[in-house]
């Protein structure tokens, strides 16, 4: 079944040089459970999809569904469903994790004593355990990124969608972090939405990859596929298949100018 579908979707930003096709045309299904790895060059489109599908950007052509939810038409049914944790986070450092996980489950119309409860769940499945009444500001790196999840997860949606969701980690923390990610999945079915420019978690994380570049999709399958395909055989690195598809390397961020 399909949780994300989306036909022709699209997104021109306007400058003083005149238009600038971010995103021109974005046919994608993505299944329930399953875990998406959306991968593209700088400047590819990539975060800007990704900010269409989360109802923070409109879209300026095609029309796209997420979990039922018609993105023009029910963007709050798209917000109730999904889950969203940018590259940069967005905890408060003054304040406590526990503060800051009921206030975002209270921004979700839970009742304080149910936000309280699913904070506490989360601390324990997401390695927080005992840091409930721990300022943000003295959590480790790794540990700030499961803050930011756990965020994404209070309101248990159907659909997380992750932005980089490991850039600047150590390789201790980002290891962790794909456990984390694969026991989401694995525990409750949610739906994984990935863009990250680190080739190696596309591969070990993702079931699938869809690969954009100047505003399109270039290339879509397993990461066996794309390495069958594109470099040779199933066990070549996939940076090869991904210089094969763009000829050019993935990059820290998606840039795209600013909408006036």
């Amino acid at each position: 079944m399909a949780i994300i579908s989306t036909a022709g979707l699209a997104r021109t930003f306007r400058s003083k040089a005149g238009p600038v096709e971010a995103v021109r045309g974005i046919d994608l299904t993505v299944r329930a459970g399953e875990i998406l790895g959306f991968l593209g060059p700088n400047g590819a489109g990539k975060t800007t999809t990704l900010r269409m599908l989360t109802t923070l950007l409109p879209p300026t052509g095609g029309a796209a569904t997420v979990a039922g939810h018609d993105l023009l038409r029910d963007p709050a049914g798209v917000r109730r469903a999904c889950g969203y944790v940018a590259q940069s986070g967005g905890v408060d450092p003054n304040i406590s994790v526990r503060e800051e996980l009921v206030t975002q489950g209270r921004l979700y119309r839970l009742t304080k004593p149910q936000a309280a409860l699913r904070a506490r769940e989360l601390t324990n499945d997401l390695g927080l355990h005992g840091l409930l009444d721990r300022k943000t500001s003295t959590l480790s790196g790794g540990q700030r990124r499961r803050l930011d999840i756990a965020m994404g997860l209070m309101h248990r949606p159907e659909v997380l969608f992750l932005d980089e969701p490991t850039t600047g980690l150590d390789p201790g923390s980002r290891a962790d972090l794909w456990d984390l990610v694969r026991r989401i999945r694995a525990d409750h079915g949610t739906t994984v939405f990935l863009t990250t420019h680190y080739l190696d978690e596309a591969d070990a994380l993702a079931d699938r990859l869809v690969i954009v570049d100047k505003g399109v999709i270039v290339a879509d399958g397993t990461p066996a596929d794309l390495k069958s395909r594109y470099a040779g055989g199933p066990d070549a690195p996939l940076q090869d298949a991904f210089l094969a598809i763009t000829g050019r390397s993935a990059a820290p961020q998606d840039s795209a100018p600013v909408a006036v």
